[in-house]
């Protein structure tokens, strides 16, 4: 299948749609228990419980819109129905809050085993959204590999000491806007390395 051009709005709705629906959900349902075949499941369990399905569905739905999902999409959902499922079946809520360190340590080795063999394997993801030359397709991944392991030790720390809420606000909020500050600082490597025809242009 082609791949087709998506709205930029559509696109974010699709990806970021699903998180903030299990953020409201947690809000209405986290003092919630609910008796399930004999067995009581808190609301965090149960909001875990739609998000799966919710997250495969919109995967689906970007794919069927774009003809296309990245490597990186495909691992996200993946990880999402292996621990949100080990986290309601076993109805402990901490297989859920390691999955985003998986995803990152995941992304982050992907990088750096790029790198070891010396390739920017994010380069392969984003070239033609961010023209570059090689130098700086692996500064930038370097640093990205990096900011991936931080991430995955800052989701440990916070899900292993803090509340529940407290992670959830972390996972919705503070992970988002960190990824969304980590690429708005890379400003200088983008400009210093951009292809000169593209900077023309």
């Amino acid at each position: 299948m082609a791949e087709k051009k998506l709205h930029p709005g559509v696109k974010l709705a699709l990806e970021l749609g699903p998180i903030a629906l299990f953020f409201a959900g947690y809000v209405m349902l986290k003092d919630e228990v609910f008796p399930i075949g004999g067995t009581e499941y808190d609301g965090f369990i149960v909001v875990t419980a739609l998000f799966i399905p919710l997250m495969v569905v919109t995967t689906g739905i970007l794919w069927w819109l774009t003809g296309k999902l990245s490597k990186m999409q495909i691992a996200t959902v993946v990880l999402v129905i292996l621990f949100g499922g080990l986290s309601v079946w076993l109805n402990d809520e901490r297989f859920f809050k390691m999955k985003p360190t998986m995803i990152y340590v995941l992304f982050g080795g992907v990088l750096g085993f790029g790198l070891l063999r010396g390739q920017s394997y994010l380069r392969v993801v984003m070239e033609e959204a961010l023209p570059m030359r090689a130098e700086g397709w692996m500064i930038l991944t370097k640093r990205l590999m990096l900011f991936f392991f931080a991430l995955a030790v800052a989701n440990e720390a916070v899900w292993r000491s803090m509340s529940t809420e407290a992670w959830v606000n972390f996972k919705t909020f503070g992970l988002t806007a960190a990824l969304f500050l980590f690429f708005m600082t890379q400003g200088g490597v983008l400009s210093r390395y951009a292809i000169e025809d593209e900077k023309k242009e």
